[in-house]
């Protein structure tokens, strides 16, 4: 027999999921609205987080961030002091990823990284969600995985959890964000994009409605202009992208 607590929960998530899936589609925006090309910058963290990423090519991440005017640079863990040194003076802010890509090592050492990156000068930490755990049913220690790096994190820095969307459910998805909120995340991210495929825009409507207006909805995997106008639309209120450069030529020919 259930716990009482365990069936409140399975009813919650399902009045939600049945109210978010019903109006998700009739909740698309039907045109793009109008944005700058300044004013989506402030929407990205320009994104490298290949292995064989050398210092010239964070040189010239680091300067195309400040040049074009992006809210962020996210890189691996042991790339932050670099860039952290390389941006300082500027309004760009530094973003790590923890856990990256699978999230599957344990809470521990996320959080012992996300002190690393922190100390290193990260004033952004995404971390990867242990999806194992979630399409186990082992919500306590989802949960658990999160308050360990966000512990781990100064009272300012923000936390963003990447999710993993291609790998769940509809249910698990509001799931994740809930558990996301209760840990104490400042965002929930979409993917990491390591597993094919990007942010779909059904995603972050779902997402949005889920966070309301307290959680951040970072899209990730953006590849066009178009593609990060509808993100935004959609309730985004980050994108995450390695083709950030590309997107703002094309934002300024539109």
């Amino acid at each position: 027999m259930k716990l009482l607590a365990e069936m409140d929960r399975d009813q919650l998530v399902e009045r939600i999921v049945s109210d978010i899936v019903a109006r998700v589609g009739s909740a698309r925006a039907a045109g793009l609205p109008p944005l700058a090309p300044t004013d989506l910058a402030r929407y990205i963290d320009h994104t490298l987080l290949r292995p064989e990423t050398s210092a010239p090519a964070l040189d010239r991440l680091c300067q195309q961030a400040v040049e074009l005017g992006f809210f962020s640079v996210c890189v691996n863990s042991s790339r932050i002091a670099y860039v952290a040194r390389k941006l300082q003076g500027t309004q760009v802010r530094v973003c790590s990823v923890v856990g990256f890509p699978l999230g599957a090592m344990t809470g521990r050492a996320k959080a012992f990284e996300t002190r690393e990156a922190v100390s290193d000068g990260a004033s952004e930490i995404d971390m990867v969600i242990n999806v194992g755990l979630i399409r186990s049913g082992d919500f306590r220690g989802v949960e658990e995985d999160i308050r360990a790096v966000r512990r781990a994190t100064r009272p300012v820095t923000v936390l963003k959890v990447i999710i993993e969307t291609v790998l769940l459910t509809q249910e698990q998805k509001v799931l994740a964000c809930e558990l996301s909120r209760k840990a104490g995340a400042d965002f929930v991210a979409t993917c990491t994009g390591f597993l094919g495929g990007g942010a779909a825009v059904e995603d972050v409507s779902l997402m949005r409605r889920i966070g309301g207006k307290d959680l951040g909805i970072k899209a990730s995997g953006v590849h066009t202009w178009k593609n990060a106008v509808a993100m935004v639309a959609a309730g985004a209120s980050r994108i995450g992208t390695q083709a950030a450069v590309a997107i703002m030529a094309a934002a300024t020919q539109s």
